[in-house]
């Protein structure tokens, strides 16, 4: 559970700053990517086949480089010896696609080399072998067999997968080249700045990287823009329009844009309809930083390029996600029926009928829910209730009240919104409507946090930005965690919450 609302920026007057259109939750433009259409899941699925298409031929090889190199390593080292020839295959395979999917070995690349994941392939070869072989002894009869363990079959085994394996990838690869050069997907680049020029240059010159440049996204392009030949086509508010136009399948932002910021939102609304997404940067020595978890480092033709993966609602670990809310948002209500029950008394005594608090609150692409809590103090009227920020230091507040704003149990009740959808165990805080509006013209990048489910706990909240904390510094943590999303950083989330929870302050 978390601590409750956040505040207003310490300095500065967080709520007047400059209105900037088209970046607040209130201010998107009717034709944007924001607003979903009919269409929209159609083309997310013809360029999620056609993404699909490459890692699944590359598992393909995988699997029948192993099951080949199995039967040759069977027969070379004992040709009369009653061996299956696939004997070893279901121990192993499952562990190599394993840990080859892991290593980012089934993206795809822009730059295709088999030469490149040559070290990375025979690692994930050893230790997939070494495992299974490991598994077999210590779980004798429980897991598949793997066949004499000795080092001359291991050898044969682990050289000839690498060679079958390299061999299909390097056929795999010059068949996709060939395909990419005629047939290349339209692409629009983002920035029609000096790097952004020179991108769609080498896009047009070179055709194995398989996209076809059909113009700039820029809101205030530079003069030179159009040396290349190609159209500026607008800035944001026509990315969706051109998408469908053109059947963009590639949006490759560029540092050097007009106005960044909008460059960023146009980015996160092509992810949404389904286009692949690759940000070059200025900085060149970028190439040499260790990928994100999240992302993986490429470079178009001597410029550093990296790939972003799908938003976060989109990956597969999303659904188990939602099963996790579920399932604990179940069992709390039911193992702390006694807790809420005491809870509901003492507020009853406390503060007469009326032991729920019920207030709109801003969640998922900018749609309002009621949001539930144990009352801690009764406001004077509706208008008070859905405009006043923190009520921490309010003397009306009574001593039931302050125990469970201290302990955070005044947030129980929001494990139902969980269990409906309304919210996740983590996300971004939710907010009231007003101040929602109000934040949004003051900070581009707060109407954002809105792409996922707001949550009980986050990664502001953990991060200490609770209570009079900025703003902008917990809208920049929310984005955060929604573009760097996995399971595992909300578990990481969960604890730190308990942590946080055993020394509660009560904001």
């Amino acid at each position: 559970m978390t601590i409750d609302h956040d505040s207003v920026p310490r300095s500065g007057g967080p709520l007047s700053g400059p209105r900037r259109p088209g970046t607040g939750l209130l201010d998107r433009p009717t034709g944007t990517a924001h607003t979903r259409t009919v269409s929209a899941p159609r083309r997310q699925r013809r360029a999620v086949r056609s993404r699909l298409a490459l890692p699944l031929a590359l598992v393909q090889v995988d699997a029948i480089a192993l099951c080949t190199s199995t039967g040759i390593a069977n027969r070379v080292i004992d040709p009369a010896a009653p061996l299956d020839p696939l004997l070893g295959v279901p121990a192993v395979l499952p562990l190599l696609l394993l840990l080859n999917l892991a290593g980012g070995l089934y993206r795809a690349r822009l730059t295709l080399s088999v030469l490149d994941e040559l070290p990375a392939l025979t690692v994930r070869a050893v230790v997939a072998t070494a495992f299974a072989v490991t598994l077999a002894g210590c779980l004798d009869g429980r897991w598949p067999d793997c066949g004499p363990a000795t080092p001359a079959r291991l050898t044969v085994l682990l050289g000839a997968q690498l060679v079958i394996a390299s061999f299909g990838r390097g056929i795999l690869y010059h068949l996709v080249r060939r395909i990419r050069r005629g047939h290349p997907s339209p692409a629009l680049v983002l920035g029609a700045g000096l790097l952004g020029r020179k991108v769609a240059t080498v896009l047009g010159e070179h055709g194995e990287y398989g996209m076809r440049p059909v113009g700039f996204l820029d809101a205030d392009p530079p003069l030179l823009a159009g040396d290349t030949g190609l159209p500026v086509l607008g800035g944001r508010e026509v990315l969706e329009r051109e998408v469908r136009r053109h059947r963009v399948h590639h949006v490759i932002a560029t540092a050097g844009a007009a106005d960044e910021a909008e460059t960023a939102a146009a980015l996160r609304d092509a992810a949404r309809l389904g286009c692949q997404v690759w940000l070059v940067p200025e900085l060149r020595e970028y190439g040499s930083l260790p990928a994100a978890p999240t992302a993986a480092g490429d470079h178009l033709w001597g410029f550093p390029c990296l790939r972003v993966d799908r938003p976060a609602m989109r990956r597969p670990g999303w659904a188990v996600k939602r099963a996790l809310d579920v399932t604990v948002a179940a069992f709390g209500l039911l193992l702390l029926a006694p807790v809420l029950a005491l809870c509901a008394l003492a507020v009853r005594f406390d503060t007469g009928p009326g032991v729920l608090f019920r207030q709109q609150r801003t969640g998922l692409d900018g749609k309002v829910f009621t949001v539930l809590k144990f009352r801690t103090l009764r406001p004077s009227n509706e208008h008070e209730s859905a405009t006043r920020w923190n009520i921490a230091q309010d003397h009306r507040m009574g001593s039931v009240g302050r125990l469970l704003r201290k302990s955070s149990l005044d947030e129980l009740p929001q494990l139902w919104n969980v269990l409906r959808g309304d919210m996740s165990l983590v996300g971004p805080r939710p907010e009231r409507p007003y101040f929602v509006m109000r934040f949004s013209q003051a900070y581009p990048e707060y109407a954002d946090r809105h792409r996922v489910p707001v949550g009980l706990t986050g990664l502001a909240q953990v991060n200490g930005l609770r209570g009079d904390t900025s703003i902008e510094d917990r809208a920049r943590f929310d984005n955060r965690y929604i573009e760097s999303w996995s399971l595992w950083q909300d578990v990481k989330i969960l604890c730190r919450t308990a942590a946080l929870m055993l020394h509660p302050d009560g904001s």
